[in-house]
Order: structure tokens, then sequence, then C-alpha cells
């Protein structure tokens, strides 16, 4: 991934819709979510919703396919991973694997416990 397709991902992740519809996509997982359970799960009407998915796609962070007369959207994983690959390839003075993987990194959700 070079600077310009870096810069065109953070925008499309940079307004609240489009990330809500990106994550909902990353949850979804592989096999994605037709576009009208999209708009339906967000509350977003179908014009605004394509309006989104295709900026979204544009900046190759989803990928659609057609299933008979649905479009079915899905994250790009690939995507996702060029991205992360370009924000943290010059991570710690060359030593990439201090931010590899970023997950295991996560604290843990604290605990709730129940009062007695």
């Amino acid at each position: 991934m070079d600077t310009k397709q870096a810069i065109d991902a953070l925008g499309a992740l940079a307004q609240e819709t489009r990330l809500q519809v990106f994550r909902l996509l990353v949850t979804a997982g592989p096999q994605g979510l037709p576009a009208g359970e999209i708009a339906e799960s967000l509350g977003a009407p179908a014009s605004t919703l394509s309006f989104h998915l295709a900026y979204l796609s544009r900046a190759g962070l989803v990928v659609s396919r057609r299933e008979s007369r649905s479009i079915i959207y899905a994250a790009n994983f690939d995507g996702m991973r060029g991205l992360l690959d370009f924000l943290t390839q010059d991570c710690c003075k060359g030593q990439p694997e201090m931010c590899r993987p970023l997950q295991a990194t996560k604290p843990p959700a604290p605990r709730r416990t129940r009062a007695c």
C-alpha cells in the first residue's frame, strides 16, 4: 500500500457511518451481509448507505458480490491488513515484530463484578 491509498482508506474510516459499516462487516466475516441487512442494522437510509459503501469500496476496504437479486458486501481483509502493515511498517525502529500481533497487546476488558 502506498501513501495515497493509506490516506484514502483512513479518510474512508474517518466518518462515523462508514466506520460503523466497516466494523459491522468485519464482525460478519468473509461471508458478508446483504445491503438491506446493513441498512437495517445501522438504521441508515438505503441511498445514504449506498454512498458510504461505494466510498469504502473505492478505498479498498469493502468488496461486493451479487447473489441472485442481492448485493452482498464484505470487509476486504487484505485491504485492512495492507493498511495496518503500512501504518506499522516502521514500528519500533525497524523491529516490526513489536507491533504484531496488535490484538495480543490489547489489554483485557475489565471484569464486572456484581454487588453483594
